[in-house]
């Protein structure tokens, strides 16, 4: 055979016993048994949603880990709150909607409990525990409210299909194309046991937010960010149980009496029925003549503190925390550690605030609220489109040193990275009145006569 058809001959299909896999994953056998089959993410989602939820919530009432973890992931989302600042190309006019919008953001919250930072803190909280949040946008007299409401309260067992060729999904309304057109949410008060006692009320999807973040297209309802670690929390305080169980046990320094010259249950221990036996830690009996006692020795876990730990480690990864964000724990901690594991942490924090939080829920508030504003002519403006563009600036970060972060602020001033107005927004401060509070101190200290030096007020000669 010549050399062109050794490399053109067409090689014969293997056979079966031939053919392997190449990924070890898709093998079967022992390995390979643990895993099971996961479905479309939209349908996976909509069965094992309510059921997650109810759990997630449990854990985030009665675990002190879980709780620990998502208040310290809501506190560094939300912080004291996001700052929200116009990116309308006239100067006067952003200012104007800043100081517009801010005044009107301590009004939004419909039951008067909190402002736009309260909510949003309740969003996202939200979000993480129940893996989805929603809430309704009222219009009224007064201008736009919002009212948050429960994830069960949208009508999860409704799913159809529609004649127009839309589909309804866990209570939520699509077009053809998929785009969401409606909600159908239960009318309901916080003190109803049963949602279901009424029909559901179609509302449309302008009116409502909804917060979540999909596991893979065509994800309709959210699922819970705890999903991951439920089973483990549920080991751990099992583990946790049987721990303090056998130290309570360990506690009872308890003995049992036995009888060597067996001369039968009174013998020559002259003792009343109720001194005669007791497990009370740290009692000791006086014994009668012939008489022994034996100590238990219970068998002490010695892996399990380390266990425990790893379990906890488990979970914090799950959430995708620091470790000591979990349990509180900085005794093995550094600051090279620290900061090792807090950029990692800030940059998921930075990721959905961006990527799922300001789409999703802060952009639509500030498009609702200066529309409004400008129907209702309470805000003058000659265009409405280059006033719903907004950007939105995070709280700063808490450092352990401020020093470094005042340094590294007046460095990025220096070399015009950032501006003023940025860096103000970061300490949620609004520039302009920064700089006319300054101006009106300054002026105040002209007039009395006053110079400032290295934070000392000394009269002027």
């Amino acid at each position: 055979m010549s050399l062109i058809d050794r490399i053109f001959r067409r090689q014969s299909a293997p056979t079966p016993a031939q053919h392997r896999r190449s990924f070890d994953a898709a093998t079967g056998g022992r390995r390979a048994s643990q895993f099971r089959a996961f479905g479309s993410t939209a349908t996976e989602t909509l069965a094992a949603g309510p059921t997650l939820r109810s759990r997630a919530r449990h854990a985030y009432g009665n675990s002190a880990w879980v709780r620990n973890a998502v208040d310290a992931i809501v506190a560094e989302i939300v912080g004291a709150g996001i700052t929200a600042t116009s990116a309308h190309p006239d100067t006067d006019q952003r200012q104007a909607l800043d100081a517009h919008f801010a005044a009107r953001s301590v009004e939004l919250d419909a039951e008067g409990r909190t402002d736009l930072a309260g909510l949003t803190a309740a969003m996202v909280r939200a979000e993480i525990v129940d893996g989805e949040a929603f809430a309704l946008i009222e219009d009224g007299p007064e201008g736009v409210r919002l009212r948050l409401i429960p994830a069960e309260q949208i009508d999860e067992s409704k799913t159809a299909d529609l004649a127009d060729g839309g589909y309804i999904a866990g209570g939520i309304e699509f077009t053809a194309e998929g785009t969401r057109r409606a909600y159908h949410i239960f009318p309901r008060r916080p003190t109803d046991v049963f949602s279901t006692a009424s029909q559901p009320v179609r509302i449309r999807a302008d009116n409502v937010l909804h917060l979540f973040r999909p596991l893979g297209p065509g994800q309709a309802r959210g699922v819970s960010q705890l999903a991951p670690v439920l089973l483990t929390l549920a080991d751990l305080d099992g583990l946790l149980d049987a721990l303090l169980t056998g130290a309570k046990i360990a506690a009872c320094h308890a003995g049992w009496i036995r009888n060597l010259n067996d001369l039968g249950a009174g013998g020559t221990f002259d003792a009343e029925p109720e001194d005669d036996v007791s497990l009370e830690p740290g009692v000791v009996r006086r014994l009668g003549p012939g008489e022994e006692i034996t100590f238990n020795s219970p068998a002490e876990a010695k892996d399990s503190v380390a266990f425990a730990r790893l379990t906890l480690q488990q979970i914090a990864a799950g959430l995708g925390v620091p470790e000591h964000l979990c349990h509180g724990d900085l005794s093995n901690a550094n600051y090279s550690s620290l900061r090792a594991g807090l950029l990692p942490f800030r940059a998921k924090c930075e990721q959905f605030s961006r990527h799922t939080l300001a789409p999703q829920f802060l952009n639509p508030v500030w498009r609702r609220v200066i529309t409004a504003e400008y129907v209702a002519r309470r805000i003058d403006l000659p265009d409405l489109e280059p006033a719903l563009r907004v950007t939105w600036i995070p709280p700063e970060h808490r450092q352990v040193d401020p020093a470094k972060s005042v340094d590294a602020t007046a460095k990025l001033l220096e070399l015009g990275l950032m501006s003023r107005r940025e860096a103000a927004a970061k300490r949620g401060l609004d520039v302009a009145d920064l700089d006319a509070e300054i101006a009106a101190d300054r002026e105040r200290e002209t007039d009395l006569g006053l110079t400032f030096s290295n934070g000392e007020s000394t009269d002027a000669e």
